[in-house]
């Protein structure tokens, strides 16, 4: 790659691809990742669930963080050029320490197995499809905005 970006689709098995990730990308991850995640926890914190409570904590983590994906590919691939580590640190990093779809399978076993399986279909339906819109909702505010801002 010519602007010195690390492709997303990097393949590490491929010895050529491997040059793309540096000890500075890697960094900016590692750093944004453990930001993320300490928000997570701190929401988290906040928002208990019970056993067999609907885990609001991860649901909210998850569809903002999924919102604010929306927001950041648009405004570094559409609305401005960012530096390379950007979206490494943000998206990778930041967002991907602060979203936790494992936890929300986790979170769909467990209330099956503590008796509430309606609630667990309901929060797994529920996750995808406001995770999705969330996305969707981010990239078009977004780019609205920056259309509004550009006259």
């Amino acid at each position: 790659m010519t602007d010195g970006a690390v492709d997303p689709d990097v393949d590490l098995h491929v010895p050529g691809q491997r040059a793309e990730l540096s000890w500075g990308v890697l960094g900016v991850i590692a750093a944004g990742g453990a930001l993320g995640a300490l928000a997570r926890y701190g929401v988290q914190s906040a928002l208990p669930a019970s056993p067999a409570g609907f885990p609001w904590a991860t649901f909210w983590v998850n569809v903002s963080g999924c919102l604010l994906i929306g927001v950041l590919m648009v405004v570094i691939t559409e609305v401005r050029r960012a530096h390379r580590l950007v979206r490494p640190f943000l998206g990778v990093g930041i967002l991907g320490g602060f979203t936790t779809f494992s936890t929300y399978v986790v979170d769909v076993q467990r209330l099956v197995t503590w008796d509430a399986p309606v609630a667990g279909l309901v929060y797994l339906a529920a996750t995808m499809v406001a995770a999705l819109v969330a996305v969707w909702c981010g990239m078009r505010v977004t780019r609205w905005l920056a259309r509004r801002w550009a006259r």
